[in-house]
């Protein structure tokens, strides 16, 4: 049997097939133009037992040149043809003129059907052409209305060099996208063929649930792993997923899992550290569906390098590398997902959804990808940033940036007068700029007295006092700390070497 149409990418030989040439002799084949009477009559049988007893909307994709939908038609049934090429469409169309029948010229692997749903999908030797055959059985099973059925001829063709897709391997993908599922070995029919055969073909029908089952997403978990101003990625191998491109260390939630305990396994098993509850924050939660996917929750997670350990590449069959990159200039190769999380959390927003469409890509495209879509956009009156002068920026670096940076703010801006760090949508500016006077600051003169923030409990606090003499912070009204603020409050309060000064309040 030569190479078999149905299909818009490639045949079963060793390279892909021009089919818009091969669409004038591509009937001579005994099974593809059906002239034969008894090869017709013998898949007309098939047919009436695979598709519904009163008419019904078919979508035949990899049609070819519509002889299966030309016998479909012909049963009352209305069928929607979808091929790659204009040719085999177009002959397509002449076969079904006069009948309820409409040709389209398009990927089977995502046909161009405009959110439209079917009773049937029908599919004969297309599937296992597809570079991803179970990411096409969920699209189609998208296409169909509850109760619809999934009609596919499959086989593995040759004996010496076999190639094809295995009845095992196409049962397992169906199972749990319907509620019945019938196999027919087809090998032994030689009517179908025009002659006997001894390779594996067969046909699996597969009918959903009559009521749509209840929505459910999968739930992933990935660490923002923080070393000041940069972000640990990992570039993937050998997954089948996103392969080549940088991703945040992640995984899905097992079942009897919450998302932290999820995230403290995912972090011990790919970059081998590990974190105690207390040293994640939660970050970021990003809904997201990729091209062609079901829908998923990603919750996002940052903890600072050194807790737990030092990351290392704990599953190099899965990770080719460990690389650092800073949260500013965020490298192009990365997957979209983590990506857009990655800017939209950079950028203050804690709830996005990401949908790409079935066009976009994996990997990131400045010119493509689909951006993040806030949830949660800043209210009016909610404090945007606040900006200090101060007269030394490397010294004022130096000890607000590991008192923020205990404080759960990410580094954000830097440029040559000064530097931010930023926490959800607002944001603290230190700068040093050519306009300010001369002069030091007061606390106690008009403006500005102090910053206070929230601290995560008491043994928070006391941690950051005990270490804050050796950032350039000195504890202001030690005799009464740390009650200086009143007996019902547990606080510190401390000064830099400028003469700035916080209130650290314990929750």
């Amino acid at each position: 049997m030569t190479i078999d149409k149905e299909t818009g990418r490639a045949g079963r030989g060793s390279g892909p097939v021009d089919w818009d040439a091969a669409a004038a002799t591509f009937d001579d084949e005994p099974d593809h133009g059906l002239r034969d009477a008894e090869v017709r009559e013998a898949w007309a049988d098939r047919l009436r037992d695979w598709l519904p007893d009163t008419p019904a909307d078919v979508l035949d994709l990899g049609c070819g040149t519509g002889s299966l939908a030309l016998l479909a038609a012909g049963r009352g049934h209305r069928v929607t043809g979808v091929d790659l090429s204009p040719r085999m469409a177009e002959r397509a169309r002449a076969k079904l003129a006069g009948r309820d029948a409409e040709i389209l010229v398009g990927d089977a692997g995502r046909p161009p059907v405009q959110g439209r749903l079917f009773d049937v999908v029908l599919a004969r030797h297309v599937l296992w052409t597809l570079p991803d055959p179970e990411a096409a059985l969920r699209h189609w099973r998208g296409l169909l209305r509850p109760g619809g059925r999934l009609v596919l001829v499959e086989g593995v063709w040759g004996t010496v060099t076999p190639v094809g897709l295995p009845r095992s391997r196409l049962v397992a993908a169906l199972t749990p996208h319907v509620a019945r599922l019938h196999t027919e070995r087809l090998s032994g029919d030689a009517r179908l063929w025009g002659a006997p055969v001894d390779d594996e073909r067969y046909a699996v029908v597969g009918v959903l649930p009559e009521t749509p089952a209840r929505h459910s997403e999968i739930v992933d978990v990935h660490l923002i792993l923080r070393r000041g101003e940069d972000v640990l990625l990992a570039r993937r191998a050998d997954t089948g997923y996103g392969d080549g491109l940088l991703n945040l260390p992640s995984g899905h939630v097992e079942d009897g899992e919450d998302v932290r305990a999820a995230m403290i396994r995912e972090a011990r098993e790919e970059i081998g550290i590990d974190l105690a509850p207390d040293d994640l924050r939660a970050e970021a939660v990003v809904q997201h569906r990729g091209p062609g996917e079901a829908p998923r929750t990603g919750w996002f997670f940052s903890a600072e390098h050194g807790a737990g350990g030092e990351p290392v590449n704990a599953e190099p069959h899965k990770c080719a590398e460990l690389v650092w990159h800073p949260l500013s200039a965020l490298p192009h190769d990365m997957v979209a997902y983590a990506r857009a999380a990655l800017t939209a959390w950079h950028a203050g927003e804690r709830f996005t959804v990401h949908w790409q469409p079935d066009g976009d890509s994996v990997g990131y495209d400045a010119a493509r990808t689909a951006a993040p879509v806030p949830l949660a956009p800043a209210r009016t009156g909610e404090v945007h940033h606040v900006e200090l002068w101060v007269p030394d920026l490397a010294a004022a670096e130096g000890a607000w940036g590991w008192l923020l940076g205990e404080l759960g703010h990410a580094p954000y801006q830097r440029w040559e007068h000064g530097r931010s760090w930023r926490r959800d949508s607002a944001y603290v500016v230190l700068e040093h700029s050519p306009d300010q006077r001369p002069g030091g600051h007061d606390r106690r003169r008009p403006g500005l007295n102090h910053l206070a923030f929230h601290v995560a409990g008491r043994a928070a606090l006391d941690r950051i006092v005990e270490a804050a003499p050796g950032h350039g912070w000195t504890l202001l009204f030690p005799d009464r700390h740390p009650h200086a603020g009143g007996a019902g409050q547990y606080a510190a309060y401390l000064e830099d070497g400028q003469g700035y000064e916080v209130e650290l309040v314990a929750r």
